[in-house]
């Protein structure tokens, strides 16, 4: 039995996940750059579907001691986490986004790569969920594989996916068992869906600041 929603175990997460995202050390990092532009020096952070928690690691290394809470559905990907940054003060918290109630608000949210395992209704409560734990002013930041609009789209789109994840060495059963999670496993909605989605949640400002691929990142301000 898997012990996460992704396609690889925990522990080997950190080992093939740049393999199997084309582009995923960037999400991070155009998160962190976003928010040092949106809220110069946010005081605290909520990371929801933290996974292994390389993002809190740059967290902490961007903006030094604010507040932190790591929420995510796997406990090995907590316990993961916790090992990893033993040194710093973290909250933790096992749940996922679409039942997490935190009673506390944030000048950050994040939901990196998290909500497409989610289908219509789950998705629809994790964002409102992010979004209410959101300070007023505050920024939510999410990346998220996408939908295209086309069912030929969406085949270049898997054909592309598939050829840049072995081109980063992994094998081609390996990626062809990934791939087949797409629409399943993985329930990706459109760009526009996405808009709309943020917007009727209730957030004032929202855009989508990163697209490459089958994947994209989208940002709200409350």
């Amino acid at each position: 039995m898997k012990d996460n929603k992704t396609s690889q175990a925990a522990i080997d997460y950190d080992a093939n996940v740049n393999k199997t995202i084309p582009l995923y050390h960037m999400f991070h990092d155009e998160t962190l750059a976003l928010v040092k532009e949106a809220i110069s020096k946010p005081q605290s952070w909520l990371d929801t579907g933290c996974g292994t928690g390389t993002l809190l690691e740059k967290i902490i290394k961007e903006f030094g001691q604010l507040r932190i809470v790591a929420a995510d559905p796997a406990e090995e990907m907590l316990k993961i986490t916790a090992e990893k940054l033993k040194e710093s003060e973290i909250t933790y918290v096992l749940s996922g986004s679409e039942v997490l109630d935190y009673p506390e608000k944030f000048d950050v949210v994040t939901a990196i790569m998290a909500h497409h395992y989610l289908d219509e209704e789950g998705r629809r409560k994790g964002t409102q969920n992010c979004f209410n734990m959101l300070r007023q002013g505050g920024i939510y930041v999410t990346f998220e594989t996408i939908k295209p609009n086309t069912e030929a789209a969406i085949q270049i789109g898997l054909k592309r996916w598939r050829t840049a994840q072995i081109r980063n060495g992994k094998r081609p059963d390996a990626v062809d068992k990934h791939i087949s999670r797409y629409g399943s496993e993985l329930l990706p909605i459109t760009i526009e869906a996405h808009r709309k989605l943020l917007s009727e949640t209730g957030f004032s400002t929202v855009e989508v600041f990163w697209v490459s691929g089958m994947q994209a990142g989208f940002y709200g301000i409350k």
